[in-house]
């Protein structure tokens, strides 16, 4: 078991790619402290018969709670190894159709002040403990690509990225890496929306292999990024898309 004897936090836990990730964290061995904005949909944790998780309710968009999320992580497990900034939300809606504070503000706050937040509250634990850590921010291929109806969206995303790229080589000098995760099309609750559109069958042929990715083939990237087997990672974001972002055709016709 790669993380045996380390301690993570998962944002967005309660999410499709979110309970993936604690489950696999858990199956390596780690102790793990799922994170999602509401205590009920932490329930889906009830029922882990093991006291390697723990579970606590935080709004990402709010700098006080993520600082207090990661010294209650420490305190919990006695230290802090790893920081998983997940919690990320998507709304699909064509541009001109935008109210700003609906459509663009909300994803913002937590796509992009969220992870923000969490690399700086797990940047000062790792400081404080005098360790090395490993942040892990969950992009996606739409940082790297335009697209219809997900503007708000990709911005956030691209943001990811190059907070990822800045971290990374301003916390080199503490032995933190920083990386992220890029998914394509992943089988959640989130990217069914697309099914209420018509949508379902063409994205899902917007993969290589016109295939859904699992949230479990996404934990098992962050899993081994996590892991010092991965060391030589850092300041970059690995894409896990099936080979999305190589070939697009439009989801609807030109204007």
């Amino acid at each position: 078991m790669r993380l045996t004897g380390k301690t993570a936090v998962v944002t967005g836990a309660a999410g499709g790619i979110g309970q993936a990730i604690v489950s696999k964290l858990l199956e390596e061995g780690a102790r793990v402290l799922a994170v999602d904005l509401s205590a009920e949909a932490l329930e889906v944790f009830s029922n882990l018969n093991t006291e390697r998780v723990r579970t606590l309710a935080v709004d990402v968009t709010d700098y006080a709670q993520v600082e207090q999320m990661v010294r209650h992580a420490a305190e919990q497990f006695g230290r802090l190894h790893i920081v998983i900034n997940n919690a990320g939300i998507g709304l699909a809606k064509p541009l001109l159709q935008h109210d700003p504070k609906t459509d663009f503000d909300p994803v913002t706050r937590v796509n992009q002040h969220g992870v923000y937040y969490g690399i700086l509250a797990a940047a000062r634990q790792f400081q404080a403990q005098g360790t090395d850590g490993v942040i892990i921010n969950t992009s996606s291929v739409y940082a790297s690509i335009a697209s219809e109806m997900t503007f708000a969206y990709n911005v956030s995303k691209a943001a990811v990225d190059m907070m990822t790229k800045c971290a990374a080589l301003e916390l080199a000098g503490l032995g933190i890496r920083v990386c992220a995760v890029a998914p394509g099309r992943v089988d959640t609750p989130m990217l069914r929306q697309y099914e209420a559109l018509g949508l379902w069958d063409h994205i899902r042929k917007e993969q290589m292999r016109q295939t859904f990715t699992q949230p479990a083939e996404i934990a098992n990237v962050v899993a081994f990024l996590a892991s010092d087997e991965a060391n030589c990672i850092n300041g970059c974001t690995i894409s896990a898309s099936d080979g999305f972002e190589n070939f697009k055709y439009p989801l609807l016709d030109p204007v």
